[in-house]
């Protein structure tokens, strides 16, 4: 699917979700002037746009399976992985916004408190200060130019109840997909990598960005630090790379972190920090 088709697609779908609950809101207060299975026709033909894109991600994926780009760990010190792509792929279920080869990873340190574990009841929320996560630099991967930054979204408390769950998955992720990619990621930077693939670090902290748009970054370069906004019920971060700057059109390309390659789901990792290298003054 070219990429003019996939950004129709795309918009189709979000203009059919929109009206899904749009109908919803309305029936609220009034009847429809229709039959109630009516309704659904937008949400059925979202969800059959998605699966064509998938069908189309898919084949691709099995007919010209693509390379694995070498980069540099976007982090230091001692973490874990989640949703990763070397479990399955697509790594958290869907091709959708490029995250085919995506994967979460969450500060596990040594020494001082670990993350707190998910709960069924209580505390519902945590501060995102309880996560060793949060706070954490985010450094480049390559050499590159910052295609897009921004860091003006909050970072909500912790999703880690059943509570917390619940209210992410039936009120909070249905706003944000309304909202379209960049609500969903939160934060985000994009980096330009160069031959066509771009670098995706999403949930980064409000007010943390030590980078814009067209600047110029060398690898190990701190760009902003961890956070927790957009959907993530905990600071993590969430990193993958795609083959265009939009997250709408652009397919996912697997990744393997220099001297860590590919980590598992559960799989400890360490990355020294020698690799680190401060921002540069503006305008160097």
């Amino acid at each position: 699917m070219s990429v003019g088709r996939r950004k129709i697609a795309a918009r189709i779908q979000h203009a059919l979700w929109l009206i899904f609950f749009a109908q919803l809101a309305v029936g609220f207060f009034v009847d429809l002037p229709y039959n109630y299975w009516v309704s659904w026709l937008p949400a059925l033909g979202a969800i059959a746009v998605s699966l064509v894109t998938s069908r189309s991600a898919r084949r691709r994926i099995e007919t010209e399976p693509p390379a694995p780009v070498e980069v540099e760990p976007p982090v230091t010190g001692r973490w874990s992985a989640l949703n990763s792509p070397a479990d399955k792929v697509p790594s958290h279920g869907t091709h959708h916004l490029g995250q085919t080869y995506a994967i979460d990873i969450v500060a596990e340190p040594e020494e001082g408190p670990a993350r707190p574990d998910p709960v069924w009841f209580w505390p519902v929320a945590h501060r995102n200060q309880a996560y060793p996560a949060f706070g954490a630099p985010l450094h480049a991967v390559a050499d590159a130019t910052v295609a897009h930054a921004e860091d003006g979204q909050r970072d909500h408390l912790s999703r880690s109840s059943l509570a917390g769950v619940l209210y992410f998955w039936l009120i909070e992720g249905v706003g944000r997909t309304l909202g379209g990619a960049r609500r969903i990621v939160g934060n985000h930077i994009v980096l330009d990598l160069g031959e066509g693939t771009y670098a995706v670090y999403a949930h980064v902290q409000r007010g943390s960005l030590e980078v814009r748009a067209g600047d110029k970054v060398v690898a190990g370069q701190v760009l902003g630090r961890c956070g927790n906004s957009g959907n993530s019920t905990q600071p993590h971060v969430h990193f993958q790379l795609m083959d265009g700057p939009d997250m709408d059109t652009a397919r996912g390309v697997p990744f393997s972190w220099r001297g860590v390659g590919v980590p598992a789901g559960g799989e400890m990792f360490t990355v020294g920090e020698e690799a680190a290298v401060p921002a540069p003054s503006r305008g160097a």
